[in-house]
This record gives C-alpha cells, structure tokens and sequence, in this order.
C-alpha cells in the first residue's frame, strides 16, 4: 500500500507563514506529479500548488506569488511553503501524489488525511 503523511498546520495570524509537508512511503516505484489542493468549509476542494516530477510547478492565482511548492524525489516528499497567509486561506490541505506502484505499469492516485490550516484575522 501507498501511505501520504501530511505535517505543519496549525493557527496562525494573517500575514504569518506555516510550511506543510508530506512524505509518501509503502509501496512506491514511482511518483509523478505531486500537489497540495484545500478544502475550505463549505467550498469544494480545489488545487493550490502542483510539481512534476522534473520540478515543474503550476499554481492557482489565489495563491501565486505567496505559495511555494517543492518536492525532494529521493525522499518522496513534497512541501508547501505558505507566506502572507490571508483568512481565506483557511481550510484543511491534502497532499497528493500520483503513484506508480512495483510490478505495474500505470499509475495510481492518491491523498493524505488533511492538515488543518487556520489563518486569523
């Protein structure tokens, strides 16, 4: 089995930063792209920040300019550097990462358990 890990929320005033990460571990050959996506309550889950396996990142306008994903393959871990945090902000954040597990060819998709992060006005 594949397993995501998520650490490093908490509260925080707006304008503060928190950093989350992940580690994936199990059965791992591979991973693709990773990403962080949040849920806050009430809204649909959406996706803050991805990166490719070769460092590409992308990420939503809501958070451009004050997110940073990055990932350590040799690792399996992907971070999420979060500065001028903003009350909208809130939400729980889950890590993804899309998985090519040994033995097979195709790849897989899968989640953490969700951090919670809370930015304070």
């Amino acid at each position: 089995q594949v397993q995501l890990v998520e650490s490093g929320g908490g509260l925080v005033q707006a304008g503060g930063s928190l950093r989350l990460s992940c580690t994936a571990s199990g059965s791992i050959s591979s991973i693709n792209s990773m990403a962080w996506h949040r849920q806050a309550p009430g809204k649909q889950r959406e996706l803050a920040a991805t990166v490719t396996r070769d460092g590409s990142t992308n990420y939503a306008d809501s958070v451009k300019g004050r997110f940073t994903i990055s990932r350590d393959n040799a690792k399996n871990t992907v971070s999420l550097q979060m500065n001028s945090l903003k009350p909208e902000d809130t939400a729980v954040y889950y890590c993804y990462a899309r998985v090519r597990r040994p033995g097979t060819t195709w790849y897989k998709d899968y989640w953490g358990q969700g951090t919670q992060v809370t930015v304070s006005s």
